[in-house]
């Protein structure tokens, strides 16, 4: 059934830069037309000089609600008239919906991330150690989500001391009891051999530059035996990252599974309904 735009179309959309590679326009543009609403979602490219610029144009062609992709998850927090609980735990917000004209972020990645580990993946966790690649927005959400799975340790890898310890210490009033500790990218040699979960967060490997892997295959050769190795990157699928861990007999989750439950859980909130169609938002990205 083919989407029809009309005078009377609701907008919703996300933002990042770059957003090109966005894969959510696909299946929230299938989950809609499949609803019958009279909405559509479209990427929406915003650099981060134009960042407060582009939130007040969306109060004045009244989006209905967006997601944030990087690098915007935690430079939109002081332009937001309300945080919610988790995305205030987390320390970022990948979603945003209107309320009162007012503007009001959260977070679904945490739940995006938990959905494979809680579903296909489910295991007691409370003496796995996870280590987490990336220092940014998306390694909040990671983080957040390893403490609710109850890891007994997590370990933050990042390029800048200054910048860990900082990411660090604000966790230190979080109510999720975070077990948490900061290395630089030197440690890995002694963590990779450790890790039960090891997540990557950053944008290495990322559209277009799928050639690049945050490790080398030297690296990953350490990791234990079952490990699950898994990549919040979705575009290309797999990455460098996860065709390395399946090489060495690690299990593999892409980040389509996190897209699609995050995106699930935003549309919830956006329509103000119990349920979406998750299969036809899955499907969609498969048929890509």
């Amino acid at each position: 059934m083919q989407q029809t735009i009309t005078g009377k179309t609701k907008l919703l959309g996300v933002i990042g830069h770059p957003v090109e590679h966005s894969l959510s326009p696909v299946m929230h543009n299938a989950a809609l037309t499949h609803l019958g609403l009279d909405y559509v979602y479209i990427p929406l490219p915003v650099e981060p000089r134009n960042l407060q610029t582009a939130i007040q144009g969306f109060t004045a062609i009244d989006l209905v609600g967006f997601n944030v992709t990087i690098p915007h998850k935690q430079a939109i927090l002081p332009l937001l008239s309300e945080i919610e609980p988790i995305a205030q735990a987390v320390g970022a917000v990948n979603t945003v919906s209107r309320k009162n004209n007012l503007w009001i972020g959260t977070n679904t990645d945490v739940e995006g991330f938990l959905a494979p580990l809680q579903t296909t993946y489910n295991q007691d966790w409370s003496q796995k150690i996870a280590v987490i690649l990336g220092n940014g927005g998306a390694a909040r959400a990671v983080v957040a989500g390893c403490a609710q799975l109850g890891c007994a340790k997590i370990y933050i890898v990042g390029r800048n001391m200054q910048n860990l310890e900082e990411f660090r210490k604000s966790w230190d009033n979080s109510p999720l009891g975070v077990n948490l500790y900061v290395h630089t990218w030197d440690s890995l040699p002694k963590l990779i051999p450790q890790a039960n979960l090891l997540v990557n967060t950053t944008p290495i490997g990322m559209h277009p530059n799928v050639e690049e892997s945050p490790l080398s295959a030297e690296e990953m050769a350490h990791l234990p035996p079952r490990a699950i190795a898994y990549d919040l990157i979705y575009t290309p699928n797999p990455t460098k990252f996860l065709q390395q861990a399946q090489n060495i007999g690690a299990i593999p989750i892409d980040g389509l599974e996190m897209l699609v439950q995050q995106g699930a859980a935003a549309l919830k909130i956006w329509l103000q309904r119990q349920t979406v169609p998750v299969d036809v938002m899955r499907q969609s990205l498969h048929l890509k």
